[in-house]
């Protein structure tokens, strides 16, 4: 069973080994959110028509009918009504997709993404990454610590306060958008190298974190 969510049209998934992958389509490739995919291997349709909940599902997360799996879901049903919006805008991030050159261009893209921030994380003394393996390293939401001393030497509510700080400077120059960490991390930056971003925009975003980080921490 896999998340997909952060992967799906980013990086190579494993179909072999997987009988279930979730993802939705606001996530890669920049599409209206709303509405998500489940899907299934003909082994997970075969546990599915095997395996009876003991307790009552939600509406909305339910893959059975009397008889098992509810194939009318794999024929175009839906579990729940969503906007045609929805999948116009889905259309057009795929068509997108396939106008650059297809999965294999997406991928490529994000990798390019990755790389030229690893490149600034690399020469940059303030900051590094908050998995430190670099095996479970995201390529696509890329999550950042601040690791200078003055920085780390701060309780962590200052910690916080600092990188609001830092992405109210940058949005304030139209530099970049949302680049704090998640709400459950420890203080530090989140930057999206999705496939929907190009490279250069990511080499022209990191001086404007330097900058941003040396004036947060003069105020």
């Amino acid at each position: 069973i896999c998340d997909a969510t952060s992967a799906a049209f980013a990086m190579p998934l494993p179909w072999s080994k997987l009988d279930v992958v979730t993802f939705s389509f606001q996530k890669a490739l920049g599409g209206e959110a709303g509405l998500g995919v489940a899907a299934l291997s003909p082994r997970a349709v075969e546990r599915l028509d095997r395996y009876a909940p003991p307790r009552s599902i939600p509406k909305v997360l339910r893959l059975r009918d009397a008889k098992g799996f509810d194939r009318t879901l794999a024929a175009g049903s839906m579990i729940n009504t969503f906007s045609v919006w929805t999948i116009e805008d889905w259309i057009d991030a795929v068509e997108w997709g396939l106008s650059v050159g297809g999965l294999d261009a997406l991928i490529a893209r994000t990798k390019a993404n990755a790389a030229a921030l690893d490149a600034w994380v690399g020469r940059t003394d303030w900051i590094d990454y908050l998995a430190a393996d670099p095996a479970t390293r995201s390529t696509t939401s890329v999550c950042l610590k601040i690791v200078d001393a003055r920085v780390t030497a701060m309780p962590e509510e200052a910690r916080q306060a600092l990188v609001r700080r830092m992405k109210a400077l940058v949005e304030a120059e139209d530099a970049a958008f949302d680049i704090e960490s998640h709400r459950n991390a420890p203080a530090g930056l989140r930057i999206w190298c999705g496939c929907t971003v190009e490279a250069a925009d990511i080499e022209a975003l990191t001086p404007w974190l330097d900058w941003a980080f040396e004036m947060a921490l003069a105020e």
